[in-house]
């Protein structure tokens, strides 16, 4: 046994497997040609990022679209940052908006798959007998440099104005002899591993991106850490060496990962390894006072796919609104198609914008409509309920007094070509509806009820006493609007409205004007879903007793 072997037998004494028996217990993916295993490799270290939900909805496109595999791995190895529980969270909030994988890390002591173990800090045996064989190669080397000898080499690199660094000749202890090397092992002197670097910053490397087509990058010199004083392998190694096992064919990831392309790529090819595609996603931007940044997970709360979730937006809302900012030709295949369903979109990575998109709440909020808009009077029942059970008392109040009234209130104007769209997220459906509550109704007219002041309040008093018993609740709507045509005609109002249009000074107002009496008075407001809807849902005791009290609150 030489040195060489000596030392790595001193840093892995439990170590016998070779990266041979690796490639065997994890084979070649027998999937069809053009397949494409693509994975969502979270870190545990707190709540979902919205940005973290787009790049992994490109993900489960590109694999799904192609017949492939996406899988989760929980990169858990930066134990400072990691936040208990947190790990599960992810792929639990990753649920809630149909992103299921077909293998990986599904929580805690829940894995599927053959390629596994799916959690990093498990995979330590892999991580150890690979650094084992690049040390025997010479392509990796211990290195024994203290926080107070890095400092000084990173402030005599900001004074000579050099790149910063662990490379070239401040990589002091690379060319340490095997012998100084097992010494200080064998003295139990802190060490990391490093990654011997072939490179030199001055030189330039084309590579290729899926999404941003060829570029030049400097090349990669740093010798970076790929095993740490605690024995845990950094991201860069770490996923190289899944990435390779697990088959994986494109890493889609933020674009503030492409300065690190080099690395992997050279790691991969010090390794032998035919690297993955690599797609870098533009960010998610956001406008603070005229200027762009990148959604913040401290200053913006939907950065968080908690808040769309707590505020009741439909999951398929937000992802459609996503699949807007990541393919171009979305929104055209919206209008050609006629519906939101995103598994018969063909995603394309070439569609992808190269600018960072600007999150437009707006946009959000119209798809929010439309998507709620499109489902039936069960569903959205069934929807709201459940959200309401979690984040809405007042909601579940309501909704559990009378299911069934919730439900018709749902259907107003819905069973129709062109449905009524009030409601951008459950959130909203409260604030809309709560007027149909007796004491919520008192709380908005407490201060009297908003009639038009070119109306005199006596006529306003007459008409509804007129109207009062004469609502045909069990007639057809026509019937009905010809009952309040009657009554308005008896006070100068025009049943007409092109006649009306034509010489407006000659009446008191229009059908549109008792209308607006009629909704004021049932609804305490001026815009509402069909009135005739509401009428009926609300009964003729409740409406004889919103008249009365609007009648007297002009008294």
């Amino acid at each position: 046994m030489n040195l060489l072997e000596d030392l790595v037998k001193l840093i892995f004494p439990d170590i016998n497997l070779t990266i041979e028996d690796l490639e065997k217990r994890y084979p070649a993916r027998n999937l069809k040609d053009g397949a494409r295993v693509t994975r969502f490799a979270p870190s545990p270290t707190g709540f979902l990022h919205t940005g973290s939900l787009f790049t992994s909805l490109v993900a489960f496109k590109v694999a799904k679209d192609s017949g492939g595999v996406f899988y989760t791995r929980l990169e858990d190895t930066d134990t400072k940052r990691e936040i208990k529980g947190s790990g599960d969270l992810l792929i639990k909030q990753l649920h809630e908006f149909g992103i299921d994988p077909d293998e990986g890390y599904f929580g805690t002591d829940k894995e599927n798959g053959v390629y596994g173990p799916y959690k990093q800090s498990d995979r330590k045996e892999i991580y150890e007998t690979v650094i084992k064989d690049m040390l025997l190669k010479g392509t990796a080397y211990v290195d024994f440099a203290t926080p107070e000898e890095l400092d000084a080499i990173r402030e005599e690199q900001t004074a000579n104005k050099e790149i910063t660094g662990y490379y070239g000749k401040y990589a002091k202890y690379r060319d340490l002899s095997i012998e100084e090397v097992i010494s200080k092992v064998k003295n139990n002197e802190p060490y990391v591993i490093r990654f011997k670097s072939t490179g030199d910053h001055s030189n330039k490397i084309k590579v290729h991106d899926e999404i941003r087509g060829d570029l030049e990058l400097t090349q990669n010199d740093q010798d970076i850490v790929i095993l740490k004083s605690d024995g845990l392998p950094t991201y860069h190694f770490a996923h190289v060496c899944d990435d390779h096992f697990m088959h994986t064919t494109h890493i889609t990831r933020g674009e503030e990962w492409l300065p690190s392309l080099p690395i992997h790529l050279e790691m991969f090819r010090s390794l032998g390894w035919k690297a993955p595609k690599y797609a870098h996603l533009p960010v998610i931007m956001k406008m603070d006072n005229g200027t762009r940044r990148k959604l913040s997970k401290r200053k913006d709360p939907e950065a968080s796919v908690d808040f769309f979730l707590e505020s009741g937006y439909e999951p398929k809302s937000l992802l459609v609104y996503l699949m807007t900012i990541a393919n171009s030709n979305y929104e055209d295949y919206i209008v050609q198609s006629k519906n939101y369903d995103l598994s018969t979109f063909k995603f394309n990575l070439n569609k992808m914008s190269l600018d960072g998109a600007l999150f437009d709440i707006d946009k959000l909020n119209f798809y929010g409509k439309e998507v709620l808009g499109a489902m039936n009077k069960d569903e959205i029942f069934d929807k709201s309920y459940a959200w309401a059970k979690h984040f809405s008392k007042d909601l579940l109040t309501f909704i559990e007094s009378n299911k069934e009234q919730y439900k018709e209130i749902l259907n107003i104007e819905r069973e129709k070509k062109n449905p009524r769209k009030d409601y951008a997220k459950y959130g909203d459906i409260y604030e809309n509806i709560k007027f149909f509550n007796h004491d919520e109704f008192l709380k908005i007219t407490e201060d009297g009820f908003d009639f038009s002041k070119n109306i005199n309040p006596e006529i306003v008093i007459n008409l509804l006493k007129d109207y009062k018993g004469h609502y045909c609740l069990n007639k057809e709507e026509n019937d009905r609007y010809n009952e309040i045509k009657v009554i308005g005609a008896k006070y100068n109002f025009c049943t007409d409205s092109k006649l009306y249009k034509q010489n407006p000074d000659a009446y008191l107002g229009s059908m549109n004007d008792i209308c607006e009496i009629i909704r004021v008075v049932v609804s305490g407001r001026k815009v509402t879903p069909n009135l005739f809807s509401i009428l009926k849902i609300l009964g003729e005791i409740e409406i004889d007793n919103r008249i009365d009290l609007a009648i007297r609150s002009l008294v």
